[in-house]
């Protein structure tokens, strides 16, 4: 799919979006309402940006996510409900216009693969280490999967639940792209939005996946700022 030169910019305080993960919105701003009626008559497609944590002003993170609308249900009272799926990271460039919302040049970020025995290497590791924090029965903090932490009435954790839980790890370790499990993984084992704003901006997939081994290790500290993108 041939990406656009300029996208509109949703700016979000704590949603980050990833490639291919699945991402429901609420919309509701009367500009965020015209975005959504002009993309949809468009391309479909709009980004969403991490609004910078330091800043008062509306200001996103200069890496973004592009997404394309895969459903959109309008309400009675012009609010819409959406399901807008990640396509690419993309470097947000000279802004086109801010009003009634911001319209900005995007490009596509690099990525870097690394070497590929080692990273299918890392990639293994990290499901096996996954797979290693189920089996010890730990608690993880999927973002997009709220049921597998569901419990029965006596408390003990739903089987059912857990069933769900080991189905995503059989499909996790049957992926055979390293990118896309970390991203996956990243999208919804990362607890924090800024450790995933900082992943989505770590274009090195090598690097991507040994943070994930650290964070699984519990060393939770965050990516290397010598990976990041300038702003």
């Amino acid at each position: 799919m041939q990406l656009p030169s300029e996208a509109p910019v949703m700016t979000l305080a704590n949603a980050i979006l990833f490639p291919q993960s699945m991402l429901p919105l609420f919309i509701f701003e009367p500009r965020y309402r015209r975005m959504l009626a002009e993309a949809l008559g468009n391309h479909r497609m709009f980004c969403v940006a991490m609004q910078r944590p330091d800043q008062s002003r509306e200001r996103p993170c200069p890496v973004a996510g592009l997404g394309l609308i895969r459903a959109a249900v309008k309400n009675r009272d012009g609010t819409s409900h959406l399901v807008v799926q990640g396509l690419a990271r993309v470097k947000l460039g000279k802004a086109v216009r801010y009003r009634p919302y911001r319209v900005h040049r995007i490009a596509a970020l690099p990525t870097g693969l690394g070497e590929g025995v080692r990273v299918q290497a890392l990639a293994a590791r990290v499901v096996e280490l996954v797979t290693q924090r189920l089996d010890a029965g730990a608690s993880l903090p999927f973002q997009t999967l709220p049921t597998l932490e569901a419990k029965g009435a006596d408390g003990a954790t739903n089987t059912a639940a857990l069933e769900v839980y080991r189905e995503v790890v059989k499909h996790l370790a049957s992926l055979d792209d390293p990118e896309q499990l970390a991203d996956l993984i990243s999208a919804t084992l990362l607890p924090a939005p800024a450790q995933r704003q900082s992943m989505l901006e770590m274009a090195d997939v090598e690097s991507r996946l040994r943070y994930l081994i650290r964070f699984l290790l519990g060393d939770t500290s965050r990516p290397d700022p010598a990976t990041r993108p300038e702003a």
